[in-house]
């Protein structure tokens, strides 16, 4: 495995980590509880994340370039369980994709996507981009939930 390979190979798996770690400190009601109707809650963000994934390494593995939109609804991940199930699944169509990589002048050949020819290296950096952006959004929600916790908890042992 090339240096390249091995950089991106860690890269999706510490954002596939940091999913998991996420989903996994929150508590199940506020996985989509939405702050406003015009904001994306706390598990939107990550399933769109792993949906950026899943969708490059379907179109690289079976060129299956498919928004991953109607199996990835909250109302079909809708517990905690059935998320880390989904990043499972994104996590072996990955590994999947990794397994055609055999030296890093393969990320140099170009593929065809739906918005037209793109080098692999370019292909994967874009995704990782994408991907770290939803889950920065993500964890921005998550920090803004423990801290109105925090704000609750305090104004409950202030009433004693």
């Amino acid at each position: 495995m090339g240096h390249l390979i091995a950089w991106f190979d860690g890269e999706f798996l510490r954002l596939q980590t940091d999913w998991r770690k996420l989903v996994q400190a929150i508590k199940p009601e506020k996985i989509y509880q939405r702050s406003s109707a015009r904001e994306l809650s706390f598990g939107e963000h990550l399933v769109r994340s792993a949906c950026v994934v899943e969708q490059t390494f379907g179109g690289i593995t079976a060129n299956l370039w498919d928004d991953p939109f109607e199996w990835t609804l909250p109302e079909n991940l809708a517990t905690r369980d059935k998320l880390l199930e989904y990043f499972n699944e994104v996590e072996a169509t990955r590994r999947k994709g990794f397994e055609l990589f055999k030296n890093d002048e393969d990320l140099m050949r170009d593929v065809m996507t739906p918005s037209g020819k793109i080098q692999l290296a370019s292909l994967l950096l874009d995704t990782l981009v994408r991907a770290s952006q939803y889950r920065l959004r993500a964890q921005e929600i998550h920090h803004r939930i423990k801290a109105a916790e925090g704000i609750e908890n305090l104004s409950v042992t202030a009433d004693f």
